[in-house]
């Protein structure tokens, strides 16, 4: 497994959502996510062209890829704008980020479960529980 990429996504996915929180009070929510999203395509072409011109990448495409990606980008486009609306309304990046993530992994859990026929062994159905868990608490203390 990848350990040091996935440490470095987990990373740079709390520091956007910290930076999301920081700049929510001083920025119209889909304006915000607009700059992002153009911010992280440029970062994304300038890497693709990187890579094309040292001749370390080979692209490859189908219909299916693009199609897929296209519904990726809708559903982070709406995860960035709702963000920005929930930080906006006080919500703590402590308390938000979790229940968010911890949502998203009951969506990605089942789908890869039940849709994309992918096993799960015992230890982590307990983990995911123990998450589903934690989420529940943390959404329950932030309701009182």
């Amino acid at each position: 497994m990848p350990y040091l990429l996935l440490a470095l996504a987990a990373v740079m996915f709390g520091l956007y959502n910290v930076f999301i929180k920081l700049s929510a009070d001083h920025i119209q929510a889909v304006l915000g996510a607009v700059i992002l999203q153009f911010v992280a395509a440029f970062l994304g072409l300038g890497l693709l062209l990187y890579f094309k011109q040292s001749q370390q990448l080979v692209l490859h495409v189908t219909p299916r890829g693009i199609s897929l990606a296209v519904l990726a980008g809708v559903a982070i486009g709406v995860v960035e704008i709702l963000t920005f609306v929930i930080y906006g309304r006080g919500v703590a990046v402590a308390v938000g980020n979790p229940l968010i993530v911890g949502g998203s992994l009951l969506v990605t859990t089942g789908i890869g479960w039940l849709l994309l026929r992918e096993t799960l062994n015992p230890w982590q159905v307990f983990a995911v529980i123990c998450i589903v868990g934690g989420v529940a608490v943390l959404a329950w203390q932030a309701g009182r």
